[in-house]
């Protein structure tokens, strides 16, 4: 048994199960609690809907359906729902009868439910009728006072152009109104509805008519959507048994309810007190059924949690037996899926567990099966490693046991970070956030916020990105843009200046024990030396970071048995890659380490000026072998870069002719046996199907094409070497976002708190209090979110791109077990 370790992917093993089916479902059921294995469809021929357990697949179903339904309810209802307890998630598996007495109790559940939702409805459709009935006749009586009176005036303004052609009307002065009867149509409607109403009822009938509204004061509850409703009550009065017609049609198109009333008064009031009397009667039986109604669901509420996860359990046990073949001979399920090799007796132990529980005799049987097919990558992840891990698994799933770089991303990405955050007061409040939400995690794993989850399962990688960059901080000595003087500077000001001239920190000999020297803060040239570090040490850390991810493909290719690889890839791209930055490197650190003013005993200096590197680099391609000795850097330079550069030049054609020469000679040694190989698989796959297995569905074997391999290889290798170089520059954001993160950071400390300390007086400790309040909100809000988000981006950038691009393929397949922990989850 291999040790589990992050370095690789974990030992995957092709596993055949033999269950009896009177122990199917329990076994299942005790695997989906484990989540250890990953079945294979052995059935990819045939129909969803034609394979063997289809009607339990749909009862369950319909079973889901209804706990759908009763959430639904209670989430209308807002009742609580009873949170699923740690024994119910992992309650033993369902008999066949436990699960028909759950779905006969979901029917009796979901009848008396939906009966009573529509005993409610058609309750709330008449309460709703009468109260608008109410209001109907309530404001009847006025409506009915107001177009008598109007009838009766009448009179001819010529003048009046805005008069409806009812009134100019020379013919109606020859009318009797005392023996007219004008028609009427009284009923609800929206309010938002009232004016398009009005309009439509003008141009259809030009004018012919008087119409009265009123606002309705009472909230009207609209049973179909459960919303407050906003209505008026209407009363229109026309002429002519055609009109009236037209106005019913025009107002129930619109929506509009028409309720008719008597013309009388007094057969009004009558029926006024008679609605009054059943509303007050119907508002007691609603009341009654809505209790009933809520008591229903409360019993509800106490087992639904237990009945959903039940039954979505049991759906996935049977969607996962539709996978396995049934041998009817031996009267049991044959399935095959992969389970980490470490994990075998796990899955064991739990099979027997099953079958003991069930009370039978029938063991199941567990065989390793030998294979070629490539296994899914599982990494076997803790709650510290998981959000690590799950950057690299963002980038690409890792091939089946090739180098997993989660295991370096542990230190590199929060290095890296800190590298661009470097400050101990940002790191520390960084650091303290993540460290509330460690030692609250059980409290806050409850959160179940979208943008919260994402904080929440990186809270490791945030203390580890605290902790970088109060290390990194310390380096730079640099605590929210202040130094701090720990030790003895290595300069000294002089002893009589004045404020306003410049004066020169001369050495005492001293060495600053660790980081920058704080005298260093505050200097005119500050920022050209800050400048300079930061450029050479993310050129020195980028160098080495991608030489060891190019290193990385030696255990790849031992792994996967390609020694030769070592010597036709790894070597020309690492001779490459060092002979030309690698030598960039020794040259920063000799020249870090030479004192270029270092006088003699005659006050004359030993060396020349310190070189740039830049253009040492540069003419190092442009003029081969030869320096200019005032650009010296060290005796024999010349020859060294010449030497170099030719290893350079010859690992470009090594890189790009030795694999596909090498690859081409194996493919015609290999041809002969490839006959040989093909009629063992046949035999195999005989054996497996007689055994009731899948067929044997591998791939063919490719066939090589050297032509093909060429183009790869040509590609691949100017990718490299084209990427040596503009890979090495992109390490140069680490000091551009460290200097930016400076430089805003000190501006802030400038013009929200620096400024109010040459004050005194109640001023000055007003202005501190606002000062101090804007620069703590600043910090968090730009220094720490918006800054700290830029840098994690750029770390990330430089992980995927620079480090996992040297040897990282990527191209794997994800390990999905059959596990209830994801059937459970949580729908959004």
């Amino acid at each position: 048994m291999t040790q589990s370790t992050l370095f690789r992917s974990e030992e995957m093993s092709l596993i055949q199960l033999y269950i009896p089916a009177e122990v199917a479902q329990p076994c299942v059921a005790e695997l989906g609690e484990l989540g250890k294995v990953q079945f294979r469809d052995l059935n990819p021929e045939v129909n969803a809907f034609q394979r063997s357990f289809v009607s339990e697949i749909r009862r369950l179903d319909e079973m889901e359906r209804q706990c759908r339904f009763f959430q639904t309810q209670l989430l209308k209802s807002e009742i609580q729902v009873r949170p699923l307890t740690t024994a119910a998630y992992r309650s033993r598996a369902r008999s066949a009868q436990e699960v028909d007495d759950l779905e006969e109790t979901l029917k009796e559940y979901e009848g008396r439910v939906s009966q009573m939702n529509s005993s409610y409805e058609s309750l709330q459709r008449r309460y709703l009728q009468l109260t608008e009935l109410r209001h109907v006749l309530r404001e009847s009586s006025s409506f009915f006072e107001q177009a008598g009176q109007d009838a009766r005036r009448h009179s001819i303004d010529d003048q009046d152009d805005s008069a409806p052609l009812l009134d100019n009307d020379v013919e109606q002065a020859h009318y009797d109104y005392d023996n007219v009867r004008l028609g009427y149509v009284t009923g609800v409607i929206a309010r938002s509805r009232i004016q398009t109403f009005e309009r439509v009822l003008w141009r259809s009938l030009r004018g012919n008519l008087y119409m009265n509204t009123a606002e309705i004061d009472e909230p009207i509850v609209d049973p179909d959507t459960d919303s407050v409703v906003d209505k008026n009550v209407f009363a229109i009065f026309a002429h002519g048994p055609e009109i009236i017609a037209k106005i019913k049609k025009i107002s129930e198109s619109l929506g509009g309810t028409l309720y008719s009333v008597d013309d009388s008064a007094d057969k009004r009031r009558d029926d006024l007190l008679q609605v009054t009397s059943r509303i007050e009667d119907l508002n007691s039986v609603l009341s009654n059924t809505n209790q009933t109604r809520r008591s229903e669901l409360l019993k509800i509420s106490e087992n639904i949690t237990a009945w959903t996860t039940i039954v979505k359990k049991e759906k996935a046990i049977y969607h996962t037996l539709n996978l396995f073949n049934y041998d009817s001979n031996r009267k049991c399920l044959i399935a095959e899926g992969w389970c980490p090799t470490n994990d075998i007796a796990l899955v064991q132990q739990s099979l027997k567990a099953a079958t003991e529980a069930s009370g039978t005799n029938l063991p199941s049987i567990l065989t390793e099966l030998t294979t070629k097919k490539t296994p899914p990558t599982y990494h076997r992840t803790n709650k510290f490693t998981e959000g690590f891990q799950g950057i690299i698994d963002a980038y690409g799933m890792a091939r089946y046991r090739e180098v997993n770089p989660g295991l370096f991303t542990l230190v590199s990405f929060p290095f890296l970070f800190a590298v661009m955050f470097g400050d101990i007061g940002h790191g520390f409040l960084m650091f303290l956030a993540a460290l509330y939400l460690v030692l609250n995690e059980k409290k806050l794993s409850q959160n179940n916020g979208e943008i919260f989850k994402m904080f929440f399962g990186g809270r490791y990688m945030m203390l580890m990105m605290g902790l970088f960059s109060i290390f990194t901080g310390a380096i730079y000595n640099d605590i929210f843009s202040l130094s701090l003087n720990v030790f003895t500077s290595g300069f000294d000001l002089p002893s009589n200046y004045t404020s306003t001239e410049s004066v020169e920190s001369l050495p005492n000999g001293h060495v600053y024990a660790f980081g920058l020297d704080p005298a260093w803060h505050g200097s005119e040239n500050f920022l050209l030396f800050t400048n300079s570090y930061k450029m050479k040490q993310a050129i020195v850390i980028g160098v080495i970071h991608m030489s060891f991810a190019i290193c990385l493909n030696v255990f790849n290719h031992i792994y996967y048995k390609r020694k030769a690889f070592v010597w036709l890839e790894f070597l020309p791209q690492i001779l490459f890659m060092e002979s030309i930055f690698g030598y960039l490197i020794f040259c920063i650190m000799y020249k870090w380490s030479v004192n270029w003013w270092e006088l003699d005993a005659e006050g004359h200096h030993i060396r020349n000026a310190p070189p740039n590197l830049l253009n040492m680099l540069i003419y190092m391609f442009l003029s081969p072998g030869s320096v200019n000795p005032e650009d010296q850097l060290f005796p024999g330079q010349g020859p060294i870069q010449a030497i170099l550069l030719l290893i350079a030049v010859v690992c470009v054609p090594w890189m790009w002719l030795a694999k596909p020469f090498y690859l081409k000679r194996e493919a015609s040694q290999h041809h002969y046996e490839t006959v040989a190989h093909d009629e063992d698989d046949i035999m195999d796959e005989e054996q497996r199907a007689v055994a009731g297995g899948a067929s044997n569905d591998e791939d063919d074997e490719e066939e090589f094409d050297f032509s093909e391999e060429m183009i790869h290889q040509t590609i691949h290798t100017i990718e490299f070497c084209l990427e040596c170089i503009s890979n090495t520059a992109s390490y140069l954001r680490l000091w551009a976002l460290s200097l930016a993160h400076a430089q805003l950071s000190s501006v802030l400390w400038d013009m929200t708190l620096k400024i109010w300390f040459s004050m005194t007086g109640p001023i000055a400790v007003i202005g501190l209090v606002i000062g101090f309040s804007m620069w703590f909100v600043l910090t968090i809000g730009i220094l720490l979110c918006m800054e700290g988000l830029s840098a994690f981006l750029h770390a990330l950038r430089l992980m995927w791109v620079e480090f996992d691009g040297k040897f990282y393929n990527g191209d794997g397949i994800a390990f999905e077990p059959f596990t209830f922990a994801k059937v459970l989850e949580p729908t959004e």
